[in-house]
């Protein structure tokens, strides 16, 4: 899986861009069918990310970038006025940020957009300012995950078999993975590595994306139901867990697809080392822990049906949050781009940025 990018281009699995819309691959298709959605303007971007043609924390991010560089080619031929165009852009960013309350990286990217719009400061050259950085956004996407997956690789002994929950590849970024990245890496060195991915219910990224990932990288890979997980940790068949994120806090608690704390916990149960990987940007220093972050809660009929069956009974309550909080106790490291971080979480997140000002 290689990108390929210009000053005008970005070709990816996940994402291509072609300086007039964003084409993704459709992810609530596969593994059945390969299908694209072409995006040619912000609020289809939008819709994208909310019914989740294109998910994953980074992955999210980058699509957005493309939104809004979307939204300013839409504004710009309208208007020859700088500031009325800010002003615009500022509902651009708002129907892009309302899609999905939790991935952090999704508000980092559209902030980071916005700066650039205000840095630029005038109505020339605009769109090909914001394009320029949507684009790093992108490759810089990917080199933040190859660097994450040389570090964590050394935590992966030749012959370890991983156990994954929901999605963290190549799909869920712009190219090549966070939790799946370490495993590529490991790979890349000749290690030969096993993989147990959690099915993830219930929208199934792990059965449906993991597997399809890795079987076309080559990996020995085993789908398992969530439930199975314990299970397999008391037979002794998982060295280690990797994991991705969504939001980080300040203290190190993690927001991952719901399910990971339970998975975090049999971890430590059956000590056995538990790994979340996930680019700098993932963190959010401006919460102290995972309380404060927004967990999104999705529509009922994801846990009603099952490949377009009903499997529970009429009007049965159900609560279906998307994503869960895994405390920083249970966390054994977080690799990021920079290196590996261990406890204590809140100290050392903390010396992490402020020796990257």
């Amino acid at each position: 899986m290689k990108a390929k990018a210009q000053t005008k281009g970005l070709k990816t699995m996940t994402m291509e861009w072609n300086g007039d819309a964003l084409i993704l691959i459709d992810q609530r298709r596969l593994p059945f069918e390969e299908v694209y959605v072409t995006c040619a303007d912000y609020r289809a971007v939008a819709l994208a990310i909310k019914e989740m043609v294109v998910r994953g924390a980074p992955a999210i991010g980058a699509a957005a970038a493309f939104g809004y560089v979307l939204g300013a080619k839409e504004i710009t031929r309208k208007t020859y006025n700088y500031e009325q165009a800010m002003m615009q852009l500022k509902n651009v960013k708002e129907t892009l940020a309302r899609t999905r309350p939790t991935a952090v990286n999704l508000f980092w990217a559209l902030d980071r957009m916005e700066r650039k719009a205000v840095e630029h400061g005038k109505f020339e050259g605009l769109v090909r300012a914001l394009e320029e950085e949507a684009l790093k956004i992108a490759i810089e996407d990917i080199e933040t995950n190859k660097a994450i997956g040389r570090h964590g690789a050394q935590l992966l002994e030749d012959g370890f078999t991983v156990l994954t929950h929901c999605n963290a590849g190549a799909l869920a970024t712009v190219d090549y993975g966070t939790a799946l990245g370490v495993l590529r890496a490991a790979k890349e060195q000749g290690k030969r590595i096993k993989v147990y991915a959690d099915e993830t219910r219930p929208y199934l990224q792990g059965a449906r994306l993991t597997a399809w990932e890795l079987m076309k990288d080559g990996f020995d890979v085993t789908v398992i139901s969530d439930n199975m997980a314990g299970w397999v940790m008391k037979q002794g068949k998982i060295n280690a867990v990797i994991v991705g994120a969504d939001r980080i806090a300040a203290n190190g608690d993690v927001a991952n697809k719901i399910g990971t704390y339970m998975v975090a916990v049999l971890a430590k149960r059956h000590g056995i080392p538990f790994y979340v990987a996930a680019p700098t940007s993932t963190i959010d220093m401006s919460i102290k822990s995972g309380s404060e972050i927004p967990i999104e809660e999705r529509s009922h009929e994801e846990v009603a049906t099952c490949g377009g069956k009903r499997i529970v009974p009429n009007n049965v309550n159900i609560y279906n949050p998307a994503f869960d909080v895994t405390d920083n106790e249970l966390v054994t490291a977080i690799i990021t781009e920079k290196g590996i971080i261990y406890p204590p979480y809140e100290e050392n997140l903390k010396k992490l940025f402020e020796e990257g000002k």
